[in-house]
């Protein structure tokens, strides 16, 4: 009878912990049914799909945990502008994550290309890399599409590695993703390009679109995902000290381009191969005494709000303007030991993870943005990532809804076309079942 006791406990013990730990309970996924959405080039009303977005079941045992997910985000893709027929389509792949991941005391294990990462709705993360190299024997750029073959064949590590950030940017859509063979993926921070301070893509005029977060000066990012480590990947702001103190810091990158004209089997540096075209055109410096630069992995061991007694974590890392850095998100090389991998089926004697969906306004920190105010064409209005359907409504000052929209699960944006309005003081009213706020908005 004892012995049975003890069992109890110990299992009692591990399902407490189990439903707080942050790579079972932070996925998001689809409560409401959402599917997909894309664009297609020359048309600016989004397509709806027959697929299934976010992530599907979260499932969990003693020593993993099991996430199934199509790949596909509820945020809008497409179109892919640089001539890629690919759309963006269902992988229906479930990942297997350690539930404790553990530090790589040997040699680090670099990045590949591919799937490194998971975000938290089940779209993938990829490295720097875009397959394309230089064969200085050719002197000609190989791998790719309209480059011939690299010597040794797809995949051989060249000299210079072509950096899919700079060199894809048209390709890109207004969440800074793209697929590959239709696994629609982020090299870089998931935030859409028109809410950087320097906009370095006009994709978004006519596509816009959200990713999967809103980059917030003042507070801690979101938890994005999980490297195929187990550790984290959080957004670009974090606690200034590893401790939790200190305010909120921009998370730097180490790694710096280095000051050269010439690149040694390699094509001179000219404004088609410039500085950073490559991959080996950054170094890494060490910034010893400066919690905010991170490690040469991308990355430090710290608290955060899901971990308050500290995990390694890896950070989307942008600079001064908001536009993505250097190694991106994890790389070049992992901090752990990588144990994640796809797996066909689930085992049995799993517990199936069920998200609660009934957070109102009032018991988070809800921050809402309008903009532009005062508005002429159009009025965006942004949150945080959804976890459930929010309703909006435009309303006139004798209380009259105009126009309604929603921000869907997943998502963080809607835009409410006004250009047919009369000017006047209007307000924007976002609610859902149990709570709502209202925001002032001027129309000119």
């Amino acid at each position: 009878m004892k012995k049975t006791s003890t069992l109890l406990i110990l299992f009692m013990s591990f399902f407490v912990k189990a439903q707080t730990n942050p790579i079972i309970t932070s996925w998001l996924q689809n409560t409401t049914g959402i599917t997909g959405r894309h664009y297609v080039a020359g048309n600016s009303t989004p397509i709806t799909d027959a697929v299934q977005a976010n992530v599907q079941t979260v499932q969990y045992n003693t020593t993993n945990v099991y996430v199934s997910a199509t790949g596909i985000p509820a945020y809008i893709t497409g179109p892919f502008q640089d001539g890629n027929p690919s759309l963006a389509t269902a992988q229906n792949k479930i990942f297997k994550f350690p539930l404790t991941p553990t530090q790589n005391t040997g040699t680090a294990t670099a990045t590949t290309g591919g799937n490194i990462g998971i975000f938290i709705n089940g779209v993938a993360l990829f490295d720097f890399r875009d397959g394309v190299a230089w064969n200085n024997t050719t002197q000609a750029l190989c791998g790719g599409p309209g480059n011939t073959a690299c010597p040794g064949g797809p995949g051989t590590t060249q000299a210079w590695n072509r950096d899919a950030i700079p060199a894809e940017r048209p390709g890109f859509d207004c969440s800074k993703a793209h697929p590959a063979m239709g696994n629609y993926h982020h090299h870089q921070n998931p935030s859409a390009f028109n809410l950087d301070l320097t906009v370095l893509s006009t994709v978004c005029d006519t596509y816009p679109s959200d990713g999967l977060y809103v980059i917030n000066t003042s507070q801690h990012s979101p938890l994005l995902g999980f490297a195929y480590d187990g550790f984290p990947i959080y957004g670009a702001y974090a606690y200034t000290n590893v401790d939790g103190t200190g305010g909120i810091s921009r998370m730097k990158s180490s790694y710096q381009l280095k000051s050269q004209t010439t690149r040694t089997n390699g094509p001179a540096v000219n404004s088609t191969y410039f500085n950073g075209y490559f991959r080996e055109d950054y170094e890494y410096i060490a910034h010893t005494g400066d919690a905010t630069y991170l490690d040469i992995h991308n990355g430090r061991f710290c608290k955060t709000p899901e971990y308050p007694n500290g995990i390694y974590c890896y950070f989307a890392t942008v600079d001064a303007n908001h536009n993505s850095a250097y190694p991106y998100v994890v790389g070049p090389t992992f901090y752990g030991n990588v144990v994640a991998t796809t797996v066909t089926s689930v085992p049995t004697g799993t517990t199936t993870y069920n998200q609660l969906t009934n957070e109102t306004f009032e018991s988070k920190d809800f921050k809402v943005v309008i903009s532009p105010n005062p508005a002429q064409d159009f009025v965006a209005i942004q949150t945080q990532m959804a976890e459930k359907d929010y309703k909006i409504e435009l309303i006139d000052e004798l209380g009259k809804i105009i126009k309604t929209s929603k921000i869907l699960q997943g998502s963080t944006l809607s835009i409410i076309e006004i250009d047919t309005l009369y000017k006047g003081v209007y307000f924007i009213k976002i609610y859902d079942d149990n709570s709502s706020k209202s925001f002032k908005v001027i129309i000119k």
